[in-house]
C-alpha cells in the first residue's frame, strides 16, 4: 500500500519508519529542507533510540522515499504540529496547509487520517474544507468517496517507535465506514487494541487524557506550595498521604513541559469556552508553579552577593533530550534574563546550550562535579538520573533548590540527608 506521511517530526518520522518497515511504500513529506536532505544523506540522528539506523535502513531500501511534496497514495497521514498561539486557541495552519497539498492527490477510496493533535471537531471540519476544493469527490448528496479519521498518538518520547506498535489505540472515523477504513489501516502494524469510535470522540480522548494529568499534576503543586507556605515538607506529607489505600498524589515539579499536557487541555477550553472551569484552573496553577520555583531560587540567590546559579537539568522530564515547553528551561532562561547572577547549565542529554539560552553572556555549560563546586545555589531543576543523590553533596555554605521549589541548607562534609 502507497501511503504518505506529512510532517516528519517526533511522531512521523517514526510513524513514517515503522510504515516502511511493516512492508508498506512510504512517502514522508516535510517543509523543512534539511530534515529532507539529512533523510536522504543517510545522516539522521533522531531523537529516540536507533531511530536514526532504522530511518537511514529504510530510506536507503527505497521504503521510504523522503520529499519536499505530496504525491496520490492510498492512505495520507496528517502529522504535523498544532501549537498553541499566544491567545490559548490552537495553531491550525499546518494542519490546513496539509490539506492543501493532499487535495490535487486525492483520489475516490482514499484514506485520510489526522494523528495530529486537535480541538473537537476538526476532522470534520477540515474534511469539509477537502469536499469545497475537490467538489467531485463528493457523492450527489453530498458525501464524501473518499475515509477520513482521528487517530491520535499515544507516545512516550524515549519510547516512541516502541509505544507506536504497542499500545492501544483509539481510531474515530468520519462515518461508521471510514472508522472501519482506518482500523483495517492501523491493524496492519500496531499490536496494541485498536479501540473505534467517531472522529469527534477520539479527537476528545487524546484531550482529556492530557487534561487529567494536568489536573492529577497541578493538585501536587499546589500542595507543595501550600507546605512552603505552612513550613511544612511537601514530601514526607505526600509520601504520608499516599500511604492512605485510595490516594495517589503525584511527585510535584517545576510546572509541567512536553508537545501534550501543557497545550491540550487549552484545546478543550476553545471547543466549548464555559464548561473547563477546573481544567483551566489547572493549568494556570501548573503555569504558576514555574514562576513559584523562579522565586525560590531568587529568594535563595540573593542571600549572595554575586551569586552563582547551578541550574541542573532543562529537559522538559528526566533521562530525555526533549526541551518542548520545559518548564525548567524556562526558568533558567528567566534567570539569565533577570540578570540574577552566573547561570551554570548542566543537562547532560544535549551536547550543546539550547539557542534559547545561547545569547546570554552569563550562561555557560558546566559539568556536574564543576558546577557543584562554584556555584552558591544549585537548583535541581529536572531529576535525570545523573543527579542521583545530589541532595546528599550540597556542601555547606551553599544552597540547594528541589524541583519542587524546596530550600534546603547545604550539609556538612561526613554528612547524608535523608
Amino acid at each position: 500500500m502507497n501511503v504518505c506521511v506529512i510532517g516528519l517530526g517526533y511522531v512521523g518520522l517514526p510513524l513514517a519508519v515503522v510504515l516502511a518497515r511493516s512492508g508498506h511504500r512510504v512517502r514522508g513529506v516535510d517543509t523543512d529542507s534539511e530534515v529532507i536532505r539529512s533523510l536522504q544523506s543517510g545522516n539522521f540522528p533522531g531523537l529516540e533510540p536507533t531511530l536514526g539506523f532504522l530511518a537511514g535502513e529504510v530510506t536507503a531500501s527505497g521504503a521510504l522515499v523522503p520529499s519536499n511534496s505530496t504525491a496520490a497514495a492510498d492512505v495520507f497521514v496528517v502529522a504535523v504540529p498544532t501549537p498553541l498561539r499566544r491567545d490559548h486557541r490552537a495553531d491550525l495552519s499546518r494542519v490546513a496547509e496539509a490539506m492543501d497539498a493532499i487535495a490535487p492527490c486525492l483520489e475516490p477510496g482514499n484514506l485520510v487520517v489526522i494523528e495530529s493533535t486537535v480541538p473537537v471537531g476538526t476532522t470534520e471540519r477540515m474534511v469539509a474544507g477537502l469536499l469545497e476544493k475537490r467538489p467531485d469527490l463528493a457523492s450527489p448528496e453530498g458525501r464524501a468517496l473518499f475515509y477520513s479519521a482521528h487517530c491520535p498518538e499515544r507516545v512516550l518520547p524515549g519510547r516512541i517507535l516502541e509505544e507506536l506498535v504497542g499500545v492501544d489505540r483509539v481510531v474515530g472515523g468520519t462515518d461508521p465506514e471510514s472508522t472501519q477504513k482506518a482500523v483495517s489501516f492501523y491493524s496492519g502494524f500496531v499490536k496494541g487494541t485498536l479501540h473505534a469510535t467517531d472522529a469527534r470522540t477520539a479527537e476528545m480522548c487524546k484531550l482529556v487524557e492530557n487534561a487529567s494529568r494536568d489536573v492529577s499534576i497541578a493538585f501536587a503543586n499546589e500542595v507543595s506550595m501550600l507546605c512552603a507556605r505552612m513550613d511544612i515538607d511537601a514530601g514526607e506529607l505526600i509520601g504520608l498521604a499516599n500511604r492512605h489505600p485510595r490516594v495517589n498524589i503525584l511527585e510535584p515539579g517545576p510546572g509541567v513541559g512536553g508537545h501534550c499536557i501543557p497545550v491540550d487541555p487549552w484545546f478543550l477550553v476553545e471547543s466549548a469556552p464555559r464548561e473547563p472551569s477546573l481544567i483551566r484552573s489547572a493549568r494556570k496553577t501548573n503555569e504558576r508553579k514555574t514562576e513559584w520555583v523562579l522565586g525560590r531560587i531568587r529568594e535563595a540567590a540573593s542571600r549572595f552577593e554575586n551569586p552563582v546559579i547551578a541550574c541542573l537539568g532543562l529537559a522538559y522530564k528526566p533521562n530525555v533530550n526533549d526541551l518542548r515547553e520545559s518548564p525548567s528551561l524556562r526558568i533558567a532562561r528567566r534567570l539569565c534574563a533577570l540578570q540574577t547572577g552566573e547561570i551554570l547549565v548542566v543537562e547532560p542529554n544535549i551536547p550543546r546550550l539550547p539557542r534559547a539560552l545561547a545569547g546570554f553572556p552569563r550562561c555557560r555549560r558546566s559539568g556536574l562535579e564543576e558546577a557543584l563546586k562554584e556555584a552558591d545555589v544549585v537548583a535541581l531543576l529536572t531529576r535525570h538520573r545523573e543527579f542521583e543523590g545530589i541532595e546528599g553533596r550540597i556542601p555547606a555554605g551553599k544552597i540547594f533548590v528541589d524541583p519542587n521549589g524546596t530550600i534546603h541548607d547545604g550539609v556538612e562534609e561526613g554528612k547524608k540527608r535523608s
